[in-house]
């Protein structure tokens, strides 16, 4: 018969099996990141990443309501972020901060151009935590780097947001063109959120836009097309990228059949049929995507 000394002694050594699934589980949500777009589109942008432990909210455009609302329905207390990421000021990716910090004591982390223009805004009262454009910073465990996009915008830049396991998601959001640097700084990720504004034909056929409009969206400080993000696209594709999110459809310019047979047809072509395709919208939430 075993003795109770024995018995302690081996349940030292063999760990019950929910105990190291447990921590199994815990290893592996240290290496994973999860994301979602909480909407995307004209009337406001919003995504929230997790990394471990930590949470980011990248830009707040949507109401407070609704990002609150949002992030509940993904299972995230908002008052659990540990900041907010500003890609650049205009009112479709800051339109809901004033109102959000307000509630919520979350440093929101800008460019120094970026942060003048939102708090001459009406945004004060947060801890604004700046970094130049460009640079590394970290949150917690998680590193951040920036990088400069073309858009017309003070300050506008792009992230990429890396776990400690070495996991990469990239997130682009308004950008007229794509640069050398810009798709240097895309290379190796893991998932991507980027911007697919426009199909060139609807856009050329729209009726609704006067011509200036139409050559201020499709410029060099614009948006994207579905064929900017299809080339962006088929210089960063590996084996390692398996998820794409595509954000920022125009309503009346785009539409995600179109974005999915394009960019799909594209990766197909390369040889990239791994690569899985989604598309926000503005309405809802997307699922959780994680890689």
């Amino acid at each position: 018969m075993t003795s109770p000394r024995a018995c302690r002694k081996l349940f030292l050594i063999r760990k019950p099996a929910c105990l190291l699934d447990c921590r199994a589980a815990a290893r592996h949500a240290r290496r994973v990141i999860r994301f979602a777009v909480l909407g995307s589109g004209s009337g406001g942008n919003s995504a929230v990443v997790e990394c471990g432990a930590t949470r980011l909210l990248v830009d707040a455009g949507l109401s407070a309501l609704q990002i609150s609302r949002r992030l509940e329905g993904l299972g995230i207390d908002p008052a659990s972020l540990d900041g907010i990421l500003l890609t650049h000021e205009h009112g479709d990716h800051v339109g809901g901060l004033r109102v959000f910090v307000s509630k919520h004591d979350i440093p929101v982390f800008s460019t120094a151009h970026t942060s003048r223009v939102v708090r001459e805004s009406g945004v004060n009262g947060c801890a604004w935590k700046i970094f130049n454009s460009g640079t590394s910073f970290r949150i917690n465990d998680v590193e951040i780097r920036s990088f400069a996009v073309h858009h017309d915008a003070v300050d506008p830049v792009g992230f990429v947001i890396g776990s400690a396991s070495g996991k990469k998601l990239g997130l682009l959001s308004d950008a007229g063109h794509v640069t050398h640097s810009m798709t240097d700084n895309l290379r190796g990720l893991d998932a991507l959120f980027v911007e697919a504004n426009y199909d060139d034909a609807l856009l050329e056929a729209d009726e609704k836009r006067p011509w200036a409009t139409k050559q201020r969206i499709s410029s060099r400080h614009g948006h994207l097309s579905n064929a900017q993000v299809a080339g962006l696209l088929g210089k960063i594709a590996h084996a390692g990228l398996s998820q794409v999110v595509l954000g920022h459809l125009s309503s009346d310019c785009n539409q995600p059949h179109l974005v999915l047979s394009h960019l799909g047809g594209a990766l197909a072509a390369a040889g990239h049929t791994h690569i899985a395709l989604h598309c926000a919208t503005q309405k809802a939430a997307t699922p959780w995507f994680a890689v």
